[in-house]
């Protein structure tokens, strides 16, 4: 199985990029694929609260938090690593994994790279897309849309849309659905992964359904970009 990473971030703050990485990390467990996790966002780390087992908080500007990344890719039982980067440091994040040579890996054949870049619902997204431009050519590079917070989106017209995407193949949109509200402050308050809070007997039977079926519309998003053929594909071919 050749190690893969998966890169969710945004170069805009608050548009729900850890809360994706949740999901990711929740749909992975689900499907019995071992995960590690790297939050970014030192020293607190909001990934690290719902995922404590197994995420580490990481300085990804540190050469030395970039070696306990990188350099344990290939050593670890947990083949897929996220990482969930902190708010505007996508394009940054980006060049260091370029300056360290995992990029040249990817186009080599050593690793699967997957990003997911969450949008901002202002069209000044479309800048953030021009800015990574470099540095996905060899990704599976996924747009994600997060209406967790009841975000409206904006239409792009065809003529932005095609010189945005001149230089950048995008593999395919994935849509987070709103969560009820009351629903995912009780996930916050209880300071526990998703899947956890459906799982656990304490609390609202109530909130804990509105929670299944909110993981169960992602996991359809996530089987629909093929994910799991992506980053195991043995898994796909002994189904």
């Amino acid at each position: 199985m050749k190690p893969a990473v998966i890169l969710v971030g945004a170069d805009k703050g608050g548009v729900g990029k850890t809360t994706l990485s949740r999901a990711v990390l929740d749909y992975l467990a689900g499907r019995n694929i071992p995960a590690r996790a790297f939050d970014t966002e030192a020293p607190r780390g909001a990934l690290h609260r719902f995922h404590p087992d197994e995420t580490t908080i990481v300085d990804i500007t540190e050469t030395s938090d970039q070696m306990r990344v990188l350099d344990t890719l290939n050593d670890t039982l947990a083949k897929t690593t996220v990482i969930d980067v902190r708010a505007g440091m996508l394009t940054e994040t980006l060049k260091v994994l370029g300056n360290v040579g995992f990029l040249d890996a990817v186009n080599d054949g050593h690793f699967t790279f997957i990003i997911i870049h969450v949008l901002g619902p202002s069209v000044s997204s479309l800048g953030e897309i021009a800015d990574i431009s470099p540095y996905v050519k060899d990704a599976h590079y996924y747009l994600a849309k997060n209406h967790i917070n009841d975000t409206t989106f904006f239409e792009w017209d065809p003529k932005s849309y095609a010189s945005y995407f001149a230089d950048v193949q995008c593999a395919g949109e994935i849509t987070v659905p709103k969560l009820d509200e009351m629903a995912y402050e009780q996930v916050e308050l209880n300071g526990v992964s998703f899947a956890n809070f459906v799982s656990g007997k304490q609390g609202s039977f109530v909130l804990r359904g509105y929670v299944r079926t909110w993981m169960r519309n992602i996991a359809n998003e996530l089987d629909a970009i093929g994910l799991v053929a992506l980053i195991a594909p043995e898994l796909r071919r002994s189904a």
